[in-house]
């Protein structure tokens, strides 16, 4: 199978300005992604210890059930695997080709790093209320300043970390 360089930047981005137009237009509210894996982690906990979930302040504001953001999170993974897909570009790989030339073969270590990198962003997000595409993307619908300074800030922590991070890499 040809790999190619995937799907139009301009054509992604359109579709994604499509599902945020629907998204207010149909629900009523604004795209966001990190509230759903707060309260996909309620669902879990309240497996356990419902009464503790129960009078949770986080939880008794922001319920943890499988709502309308949850199903946008999963069609995300499903959309991008069908992006994959259809462009050519789909592969199983367990590391990228960057991260192993940068820091070597362990699985082991970028599961490890992956995953504290994934605690580090949800504190991030938790702790502005919000995730880069709450306040970059849905903020810019509004045409909030504050939506467009975290979108510039986001992109260029960004740059700034991949710059520090894969220093020297070529690819």
């Amino acid at each position: 199978m040809k790999v190619n360089d995937g799907w139009s930047p301009y054509l992604a981005g359109a579709l994604s300005g499509l599902v945020s137009i629907g998204s207010v237009w149909f629900v009523g509210k604004y795209l966001g992604a990190s509230t759903t894996f707060v309260r996909s982690a309620g669902m879990m906990e309240k497996i356990f210890t419902p009464e503790r979930v129960a009078k949770m302040p986080y939880f008794i504001k922001e319920a943890p059930i499988i709502d309308w953001q949850w199903m946008v999170v999963i069609g995300i993974a499903i959309g991008s695997f069908i992006a994959a897909v259809t462009s050519g570009t789909f592969q199983i790989k367990p590391l990228p080709d960057m991260w192993e030339a940068k820091f070597g073969p362990s699985i082991k270590k970028r599961a490890v790093i992956a995953f504290i990198g994934g605690i580090i962003a949800m504190f991030g997000a938790r702790l502005a209320d919000g995730c880069p595409s709450g306040h970059g993307l849905s903020g810019g619908l509004q045409l909030a300043v504050s939506g467009y300074i975290a979108l510039v800030c986001f992109f260029i922590g960004g740059m700034l970390s991949a710059n520090i991070i894969y220093k020297g890499c070529d690819e």
